[in-house]
């Protein structure tokens, strides 16, 4: 059988799927969000003022996190069990939320990291 015969409509020979557990392929196995996942989320929202979430799906590396970013750009980001969990989650707690897939992550957000990265230069140069 040459090389491209397996690609070939009608072959008899049939490429696997993806594996649906992580020991097939050697990948590695995510972790679950849980009960301190939830309890952090909540105190940064209790904390912080003008939260806004920022739902991000599931990707090939991490399930579904929740980024809450503040009104100065500080964040948090934890897994939670599903993006309508999350979405209750800021309702619950008056935080508007978006789709990051859609909006993307606020400037607020590049911003604090491009402060807090020049802070920690200057005090490694003192």
């Amino acid at each position: 059988m040459g090389f491209l015969d397996r690609f070939r409509r009608g072959s008899r020979t049939k490429m696997s799927g993806p594996a649906r557990d992580g020991h097939r392929t050697g990948s590695t196995t995510v972790r679950a969000s849980d009960k301190v996942d939830e309890q952090h989320l909540r105190e940064f929202v209790e904390a912080k003022r003008g939260v806004e979430g920022f739902v991000e799906p599931r990707t090939a590396v991490s399930e579904v996190t929740l980024l809450l970013v503040a009104f100065d750009g500080e964040w948090t980001r934890r897994r939670v069990p599903s993006i309508n969990w999350a979405h209750d989650f800021c309702n619950k707690h008056r935080v508007p939320s978006y789709d990051a897939g859609l909006v993307g992550i606020p400037q607020r957000m590049r911003d604090y990291n491009s402060r807090v990265k020049q802070q920690r230069r200057q005090q490694g140069l003192q």
